[in-house]
């Protein structure tokens, strides 16, 4: 089992959330975004979108987001700047409150299936009937017969292959590939409502306007999890595929206080790892790795150009996360 991560290296990981743009590159600037969208694909979504300069407001139920209790540094992270407001969208009057809200929003982010949208007043009728310029997102479990279906990133990771025996996945992978999705999704919707209304871009001008239809659209999480396992479902990452074992300098294996990941896959890459580790086979590779520390394969790496990170071993057994290097 993997050792929590200290404080320091907690934030630096959630520096993620934050596009790697120019300070100034704002193209959403202008827009307002809102989202009744909970857990985790949403607010990762709205994080990126007010990352790139649109206005984030937010509608939580009285019970607040789950992800608040589940994990209050990642919920703080995805939050900053997030205009926070609660209401009970199960009575009459949040949801009269909640359709005030929207009159003056771009483009709208749910999370909720069909069925729920539909008793809360957000189904895509009711929306372009009311709100016709509005655009909307619903990140959605799978779409067809199982849209109602329940479900998590966990099951969608199941449905797509990416689970392996009885262990659970590192990390999130439809959750965070579908916020990525919506990210596209909400983009694509706001330059079409740019486009129709004469504009060449979204940047500093709303794209809101009397007679220009709004797009709804949504993303499924299933699909996001399909998506990335693509190269699984190829058969390149399966166990002896090229990038599943196949290949000797594009493994794992263990060193002398840890572990090291190599990626040596292009021939160059290959041929310098054979070099510097005594010869191209799995055997000569891995002797090579068991016979370095983590500090002396780093220097390695540098000094010989290779595609490789280790890390170490802590005192309880459970791996050390290895520092990004510049």
């Amino acid at each position: 089992m993997n050792s929590p991560p200290t404080a320091s290296a907690r934030n630096r990981r959630l520096d993620a959330l934050k596009p790697h743009h120019p300070s100034g590159f704002k193209p959403l600037a202008g827009l307002r975004v809102l989202s009744v969208a909970l857990n985790l694909p949403g607010p990762a979504a709205l994080a990126r979108l007010h990352a790139l300069g649109a206005e984030a407001r937010k509608i939580e139920p009285p019970s607040g987001d789950p992800m608040r209790a589940m994990c209050p540094p990642l919920y703080r992270a995805m939050h900053r700047g997030v205009a926070v407001r609660t209401l009970d969208l199960k009575t009459p009057a949040g949801q009269d409150a909640l359709q005030q809200e929207l009159r003056d929003a771009d483009l709208l982010l749910t999370s909720f299936r069909p069925a729920a949208l539909q008793r809360l007043g957000l189904g895509k009728r009711r929306l372009r009937r009311d709100h016709p310029s509005l655009a909307s997102v619903a990140i959605v479990g799978q779409t067809g017969r199982g849209a109602n279906l329940p479900g998590h990133d966990l099951t969608y990771q199941a449905q797509a292959g990416l689970i392996d025996a009885a262990r659970l996945p590192p990390t999130l992978l439809a959750d965070m590939t579908g916020a990525l999705l919506t990210v596209e999704a909400a983009m694509g919707a706001l330059m079409q409502a740019a486009a129709r209304r004469g504009g060449g871009t979204t940047s500093n001008a709303s794209p809101v306007a009397p007679g220009v239809p709004g797009a709804h659209l949504q993303v499924a999480l299933a699909d996001a999890a399909s998506f990335a396992a693509l190269p699984h479902g190829a058969g390149l990452t399966l166990a002896g595929g090229l990038l599943g074992g196949a290949l000797p300098g594009y493994a794992v294996h263990p060193c002398r206080d840890g572990l090291v990941a190599l990626a040596a896959l292009e021939p160059h890459f290959a041929a310098q790892l054979a070099t510097v580790a005594g010869g191209p086979s799995h055997a000569a590779i891995a002797r090579w790795c068991k016979a370095h520390t983590v500090a002396e394969l780093r220097a390695l790496a540098l000094e010989h150009d290779l595609p490789l990170e280790a890390w170490g071993v802590g005192p309880s057994g459970n791996h050390v996360p290895a520092r990004r290097r510049a």
